[in-house]
């Protein structure tokens, strides 16, 4: 028996990545909305409450909306959206967070998927913030770079259509990015952290960078190492570098893991201090790829299947 699925907003960029990975496998049958009536709620409210799974890639008041159309109970939900992100009643998509995560995201009905920066900033702060190495309190910088997918159909044709002859921007310059509130609540920050993201000229894959003063902190480069490969020991889609191997590097290409749902972590530095470093594509473990993680977890299906 297959387990069926309705993704609200397929035709967008994350939908689109979603559904491809989806068309294909035997475990699953997607539902689809006739073109004609996709802005129709009975025709959605239909879909919404017929579906085993739902996965909304929508903007966050649209999806909003959509949460309020599902009556069914059974029906599971996962959300793409900034809407549920830090909400009550939400169960945090990042299956290798935390102890338990995994577990709560299996169980859960509601689940909100995480940012592409945020799984980069979280997977790098919430082991160290856990095994005792960055006091909660720590006054956490996260440098980032994403392709300019991740700002969406606006951005994609502002880039692809030559609107604009940038080939790096930063922005959000006033610091009250809509993924900061996300990086503290789900890094077990006390403290804001000051976020500065920005992008390339190049389609997908980002680099999310967190710098630190080790001697400051007390750590080395081996505890912060050891930390972070203890927390993700066993993982299939999250791996940390050797120091070794990150020693060696004179470089890191955004989009070396583009096409993926995998998650790379560095360690780089010497001198007391160290730049930590997730490699990821933003459009993989970043958004539609961990989306049907999410989804093979609560429908109790292979975690891995489809990607």
């Amino acid at each position: 028996m297959t387990q069926t699925v309705f993704i609200d907003g397929e035709a967008g960029t994350t939908g689109l990545q979603i559904r491809q990975r989806l068309e294909d496998r035997a475990d699953i049958t997607l539902l689809s909305i006739d073109p004609a009536r996709r802005k129709e709620a009975a025709a959605r409210a239909e879909l919404l409450n017929a579906a085993d799974a739902v996965i909304l890639c929508l903007p966050d008041a649209a999806a909003k909306e959509a949460v309020a159309l599902i009556e069914n109970p059974a029906t599971r939900v996962i959300d793409a959206s900034t809407a549920f992100r830090t909400a009550d009643g939400w169960t945090y998509g990042f299956a290798e967070m935390t102890q338990g995560q995994r577990a709560a995201i299996a169980a859960s009905k509601r689940v909100s998927n995480p940012g592409c920066y945020p799984t980069g900033a979280v997977g790098l702060i919430r082991p160290l913030v856990e095994a005792g190495l960055m006091p909660a309190d720590w006054p956490v910088t996260i440098n980032a770079v994403s392709g300019y997918s991740g700002g969406g159909k606006s951005m994609i044709a502002e880039f692809e259509e030559m609107e604009t002859r940038d080939n790096f921007r930063l922005y959000g310059l006033g610091l009250q990015h809509k993924h900061v509130p996300e990086i503290q609540v789900h890094g077990a920050l006390l403290t804001r952290p000051i976020f500065s993201p920005s992008v390339g000229r190049y389609h997908q894959g980002m680099l999310v960078e967190i710098p630190l003063h080790l001697t400051e902190m007390g750590a080395t480069l081996d505890n912060i190492h050891e930390a972070l490969s203890a927390h993700y020991a066993g993982e299939t889609f999250v791996e940390v570098a050797s120091l070794a191997d990150s020693a060696a590097m004179t470089g890191l290409d955004p989009e070396g893991l583009n096409g993926t749902n995998r998650m790379r972590l560095f360690v780089f530095g010497g001198d007391g201090q160290a730049r930590l470093v997730a490699l990821l594509d933003n459009l993989g473990k970043g958004a539609s790829g961990a989306a049907v993680q999410n989804m093979n977890l609560m429908l109790g299906l292979n975690e891995g299947a489809g990607l």
